[in-house]
């Protein structure tokens, strides 16, 4: 475990109370070898991911005055999600300053998603109870307000549903998706899927998997107008 001063460089943070930061970066298996009880990140992880998710909702609101409701909460979801928090949590090396005990490593850690975004919620909780909102909201900022700005808003919408739902608005039959193609091999296939609407053809889409596909020729089809 690396000295946790060399943290608060990366981040930025002068500690008023170290406990804080110390209970964030202790993991249950500490505990287990130490024979102590609710001394981890556990409580803190649940006062982070609240944290996290008001200065996300925060800032995307702001930034996307026009955005609907159901995008936002989307966007909110894939900036907070297990994964997306442990890229930030792997760009502070985090997992060289969390204690654990024998039965777990540093690596292991650093390979699990799941851990390593737990401790980052303990840890961004730990700010806001050390430093006060205007300090953790400062920090957040600045590792979220790039990622929103230049989100990739195609990957949040589900075209297939969104032409479903304009094909229904004026008539009751269903577009009806079909694969024509398959190239490349097994591992690595290319599909290509037609998206049909009472037997007429109105789009094609390709795609690394049939959903992706799809997905495609949905986009396709409500860029074309074909409805």
């Amino acid at each position: 475990m690396n000295n946790i001063e060399e943290l608060f460089d990366l981040i930025h943070i002068k500690p008023k109370k170290l406990d804080y930061y110390t209970l964030a970066l202790t993991h249950p298996s500490y505990n287990a070898d130490a024979n102590t009880k609710h001394h981890d990140y556990e409580r803190l992880e649940f006062m982070g991911d609240a944290v996290l998710g008001y200065v996300c909702a925060d800032l995307i609101f702001k930034i996307y005055p026009d955005m609907d409701q159901g995008l936002m909460s989307k966007l909110r979801s894939y900036l907070v999600k297990s994964k997306s928090l442990a890229v930030y949590a792997r760009r502070i090396n985090l997992a060289n300053y969390i204690r654990t005990g024998h039965s777990i490593s540093p690596d292991k850690i650093n390979e699990s998603d799941k851990i390593l975004e737990d401790v980052f919620e303990a840890l961004i909780a730990a700010i806001y109870l050390d430093q006060g909102m205007s300090r953790v909201y400062s920090y957040i900022k600045s590792f979220l307000y790039n990622d929103i700005t230049h989100a990739n808003l195609d990957i949040l919408t589900d075209y297939k549903t969104k032409l479903q739902e304009e094909v229904q608005a004026e008539y009751r039959n269903s577009v009806v998706y079909k694969t024509v193609d398959e190239q490349g091999p097994p591992h690595n296939k290319t599909f290509t899927v037609s998206v049909s609407f009472d037997g007429v053809v109105i789009a094609y889409g390709k795609g690394k998997s049939k959903k992706e596909a799809e997905e495609a020729a949905a986009k396709a089809a409500l860029e074309k107008g074909s409805m």
